[in-house]
């Protein structure tokens, strides 16, 4: 479930829409859904807008793992971090991925742990 982590995280971090696009169809199911405080998307199309609108609040920003992933059967927990490159994030949250039969992201549960005043 590690790969899945390292895989979503890069479709995070790709400000290329079409590198973005070819991520979602090879890792995400068609019916995917994404939903976090600030966000609900259902579908490739509607999550990768959404990533592209997070590209446009954080220019430069990336996620990056914080700590290790916790997983059990077809899902994974772990938390992340936004920021700078290479600096401290200014964002942290945790995600809740569940994966479909072919191991491709299906639902993303996202919640904030520390967001700037």
């Amino acid at each position: 479930m590690n790969d899945i982590v390292t895989t979503y995280l890069h479709t995070w971090n790709s400000t290329d829409q079409q590198a973005r696009t070819t991520l979602l169809t090879e890792h995400w199911a068609p019916e995917a859904t994404y939903t976090d405080p600030l966000a609900e998307a259902a579908g490739r199309e509607a999550i990768g807008a959404t990533i592209g609108a997070v590209h446009e609040q954080f220019p430069g920003f990336v996620f990056t793992q914080v700590g290790e992933p916790d997983n059990h059967h077809r899902q994974v927990r772990f938390q992340w971090g936004l920021g700078p490159a290479g600096a401290e994030p200014v964002i942290i949250g945790f995600d809740v991925l569940v994966t479909d039969e072919q191991g491709r992201i299906e639902t993303v549960l996202g919640f904030l742990d520390k967001v700037p005043g």
